[in-house]
């Protein structure tokens, strides 16, 4: 929990940008998921900066179509 209080707001998504706004219409538009995108922000932010890398992926399990999808970010700061 240390961890994560230390870490609050480094690292957060540009909202109200356009690249923002279409990355949340292509999420909600493949994810099968119940939990709304607000609620998951965090957690992909976190996971993203641990990986060190500017993607994460919505697996096949909680997709739509049941494929995998990759979601490069480039509207983070």
């Amino acid at each position: 929990m240390e961890t994560r209080e230390f870490q609050r707001n480094q690292l957060q998504f540009a909202y109200f940008t356009p690249n923002y706004l279409q990355f949340e219409n292509d999420f909600y538009e493949y994810s099968a998921l119940d939990t709304p995108l607000t609620f998951l922000t965090d957690d992909i932010l976190q996971s993203m900066a641990h990986s060190q890398q500017n993607y994460f992926k919505l697996n096949k399990e909680n997709a739509k179509d049941n494929q995998d999808h990759y979601f490069i970010s480039n509207s983070y700061r």
